[in-house]
Formats: C-alpha cells, structure tokens, sequence
C-alpha cells in the first residue's frame, strides 16, 4: 500500500519542567493511504504528542517524520504552514469552530486560506455538510448546535482542503453515546468511499471498536501495532 507517513527514530523531551520529560521516546511508525487507525495508552503516553508532531505543530527532539517523500522536521514555519493548510486535516476534542461564522462559513473558511474560488467554496462546503448529515443547519453558528453537530462541522472542515490525511484527536471525548456512534460512521463511510487516511488518538473504546489498526503507545513507546 502507498505509505503516506513514514516515522523514524522519533524523540521528543520537553525541558521546560524541572526533570525533563521523554513524552515521545524512539516510535518508528508507518501509516499508509485509506488507513483508519486508533492510537491507544494511558494518559500521558505520547498520543497527543505523536499526532502534533504528525501534523507539525510541534517540532521533535529527534528524528524523522515523513510526509509523501520530504522529512518535515527540517521544515520552517511558514512551510509548516503551508503543508497544514494543504496536506492535513484537524479535528480537535474541544471542536474549534469560528463563533460568529455559520457552519456554511466555518467549513468555507480554510478553502478561503487556499484562496479558492467562491464558487467552488460554496460547491464543496456544501456538499461536504450534506455528507455530515447538516445539510439544514448550514446557516446556523455553532452556539445553536448540539456538540455532536459542532464536531461534524469540524470534520467536514477538516475535508474542506482535500487532504492527504486527518488527524483526530480525541473527537469523541466531549459526545454523548448517540452522537459519537453518528459521527464515527460518518468518519468510517469517508473512509470507505473515499480512501481518506483516519489517524486517531482516543480513550473511547467505541472509537477502537470501529479502527482497522490499533497502535498502543506506553511511555512513549509503541508497546503493540
């Protein structure tokens, strides 16, 4: 299968507190196209780490990620940015949408970033919450709508760039038992239908039930793949 990500010899110390912490301590991993996978272990294990460094928004200590041939830990700032805006979709637990754009806007508004045409942005936007099961919520802003429908605007966000993959970290943890069911098989359809690479960092058991590929990371480590 086509690898997307290629991780190797990955270290991360954090020095700021008075004894260092190794949060992220030698993981050679490999993720490849169409993958939905869950990254498992206690709290304080690396999962959030790992995915921040996956998606450059923290820098390792050591060692190499791998994203489609380039090693991006050599990159700058600006490239960071560039690659997040055109390679990597986000979900977050706490759902981070807009306030005072709609669900319409708040989808649009990465594809605004890409600079996008209107027409385009409107299509896909669309279409994306239609996929999400919102498509009668689209001029609503986020404080009308439930948790569970935040956090579906959020993933069809994340799509709204086409990226090569989706980082989700703990999108789960703040949904009530129905809407983490809905949400989930709305993720594993995208997946299916549309190859779209799923990595996951959870607690939920009902996130691990549905993943084809279960990494357990243990102080740092990656205990079983």
């Amino acid at each position: 299968m086509e690898k997307v990500i290629e991780i190797k010899g990955l270290h991360k110390i954090y020095t700021e507190t008075a004894v260092p912490v190794h949060a992220v301590n030698g993981i050679d991993l490999n993720f490849a196209k169409g993958e939905f996978t869950a990254i498992v272990g206690p709290s304080g294990c690396g999962k959030t780490t790992l995915l921040n460094m996956i998606g450059g928004l923290d820098k390792p200590t050591e060692g190499t990620i791998t994203i489609d041939g380039t090693d991006i830990t050599t990159f700058s700032v600006s490239q960071l940015t560039d690659l997040r805006l055109w390679n990597i979709g986000f979900v977050f637990q706490a759902y981070n949408l807009i306030p005072v754009l709609t669900a319409l806007e708040n989808v649009e508004f990465i594809m605004q970033l890409q600079k996008r045409p209107k027409k385009e942005r409107l299509e896909r936007a669309k279409e994306l919450l239609e996929a999400v099961g919102l498509g009668d919520r689209m001029n609503v802003r986020p404080s009308r709508l439930s948790g569970g429908q935040q956090q579906r605007v959020a993933v069809a966000r994340a799509l709204a760039s086409k990226p090569k993959f989706i980082l989700a970290d703990e999108p789960t943890a703040n949904l009530d038992s129905k809407s983490t069911e809905t949400l989930l098989n709305i993720m594993e359809e995208l997946n299916r239908k549309e190859n779209i690479t799923f990595i996951f960092s959870t607690h939920d058991q009902r996130v691990v039930d549905k993943a084809h590929r279960i990494v357990k990371l243990e102080d740092g480590k990656v205990l079983s793949d």
